[in-house]
């Protein structure tokens, strides 16, 4: 249903039952799924592909150009999926050439005044709190928390199921199943409260919390760590999410434990 003060491009691909609320723009070359709704004062702009039963408060911009001198005008896109609430004033740029898309996953929510910059992508079930910024090139798996006013460096990775607490400047890749804090950001604790809320075992959370033990608060360096826990623990899929995740870190993981926060 689109109300009569709102603006529709004609060549926007607009399932039957969006509600488009007034004074909201829709430009060309947008795709928005069924059940979705789109409050007041929203601008949706080219190259933005909405899912399903979604929700997008009044000030949002999606699909806006990047904020990178190095975009020549190439045809980008912004993907949001199903079940995913964008509250007020969020702003999603859409890709460049480098991965020529953003992406957020479904059943996220991102909250009041968050950025997500150019070629992002977010996984699955994640909650940003107002205000958490990211640069371009970040990755971010699923089921991360940013707590408010979280900021992170262009091309950081952030594993799955992390915490980052409130006000945390991201400048090192996080590994999964880890809270981060402090500045310079540091390991904080595994996620065991998080890791309890979608049911993993206690064995598991004990077995997760083993090996940050041995990375993190055994004096060992890195190559150290990674050896010994390869050769004394039995290989899980969370075993080798951790070491394939570190391994592969572009930017390195962030310090190790720093005392009580």
């Amino acid at each position: 249903m689109n109300q009569p003060l709102a603006y529709v491009h004609p060549g926007a691909k607009i399932a039957r039952n969006v509600v488009i609320e007034p004074f909201t723009t829709i430009h060309n070359n947008v795709e928005i799924g069924e059940g979705t709704w789109i409050g007041s004062n929203v601008t949706i702009m080219e190259g933005a592909r909405i899912g399903k039963n979604c929700k997008i408060f009044p000030g949002a911009v999606i699909s806006a150009e990047p904020q990178d001198l190095k975009f020549e005008g190439e045809i980008t896109t912004v993907e949001i999926g199903d079940n995913t609430t964008i509250r007020e004033c969020v702003t999603i740029n859409r890709g460049t050439k480098d991965r020529y898309k953003t992406v957020i996953g479904s059943n996220c929510l991102i909250q009041a005044y968050s950025h997500i910059a150019h070629d992002c992508i977010v996984g699955n079930n994640c909650i940003f709190s107002n205000s958490s910024t990211l640069a371009g090139h970040v990755t971010i798996g699923d089921y991360v928390v940013l707590a408010g006013l979280v900021a992170v460096h262009q091309f950081c990775t952030i594993g799955s199921h992390s915490f980052i607490t409130g006000g945390t400047l991201v400048r090192k890749d996080v590994p999964p199943y880890i809270k981060a804090a402090r500045e310079p950001i540091s390991y904080a604790g595994i996620n065991s409260v998080g890791l309890r809320r979608r049911g993993f075992e206690p064995e598991k959370i004990r077995e997760i919390q083993d090996i940050y033990r041995i990375l993190y608060q055994k004096n060992f360096n890195t190559t150290q760590a990674l050896e010994l826990i390869e050769a004394e623990m039995e290989a899980t899929p969370e075993r080798d999410e951790i070491l394939m995740f570190i391994r592969n870190s572009s930017r390195g993981i962030m310090r190790g434990y720093s005392g009580i926060y």
